[in-house]
Formats: C-alpha cells, sequence, structure tokens
C-alpha cells in the first residue's frame, strides 16, 4: 500500500518520490500522456468511428458483458487494436470488436491494459 501524508500519498509511478493527492503526481501524468500520444496518434480516425464503432454498436446495442445497459464503447476483443495492426490484420473490422457500457469497458480497460490501473 502507498505511504500516506495526511491526505497525500506517494505517486504510483515506480520510483518517483512526489506526493499526490491521488495516482500519478502531475508530471508522471503528464509524460505518460505524452507518451500515449492522442486518439488519432492511436489510430482512432474516421475509418474507426464511422466501420468501426458505428457498426459493432449497431450489432451489439446492449452491453455484451453485463447485458443491463446500452453500449456506448467499441471495444477491441479480443485482441486489441495495437496487436492487430502488428499484424497485418485491419483495425477497423467490426468483427474484432464487442460493444460495452462504460463501467464494463472502464472495467476491462483498467484489467487489460498495460499499466493498468490495477498494475
Amino acid at each position: 500500500m502507498p505511504r500516506r501524508l495526511g491526505r497525500l500519498r506517494v505517486c504510483t509511478t515506480p520510483g518517483c518520490p512526489e506526493f499526490t493527492d491521488a495516482g500519478r503526481c502531475p508530471s508522471c501524468r503528464t509524460e505518460a500522456e505524452q507518451r500515449r500520444g492522442s486518439a488519432r496518434q492511436r489510430g482512432y480516425d474516421l475509418g474507426h468511428e464511422r466501420r468501426f464503432r458505428a457498426a459493432v454498436l449497431a450489432r451489439d446495442p446492449e452491453c455484451v458483458l453485463c447485458h443491463n445497459a446500452p453500449s456506448v464503447h467499441a471495444d477491441h476483443w479480443p485482441t486489441d487494436r495495437r496487436t492487430l495492426v502488428q499484424q497485418g490484420k485491419d483495425p477497423n473490422d467490426p468483427a474484432h470488436g464487442r460493444g460495452l457500457c462504460t463501467p464494463c469497458h472502464s472495467r476491462e480497460t483498467a484489467h487489460e491494459q498495460p499499466g493498468g490501473w490495477h498494475r
């Protein structure tokens, strides 16, 4: 468990001694966002919006995990977008996706993404 100082705790970035109110300190957060790049830089362009997202949400109007809420996120599954690109596959093919509600998408992202919230 991170060491706390009043309401502050040590930054979750390994080796960073800065204190923050939650998660990463501001400089580590900024650095991580710059490494990550924008959505467009990560390949989420108009092809993604028109072909992938629209088709996945039309096919899966209800969250495929909880079946209790409408789908609002088109999630790449079972292989993530980056891996599909590395394998030479079309990441905008709706066959590589599933529709999820916001809570299920957040939970899956935290669990599956490198550096996710649980790691």
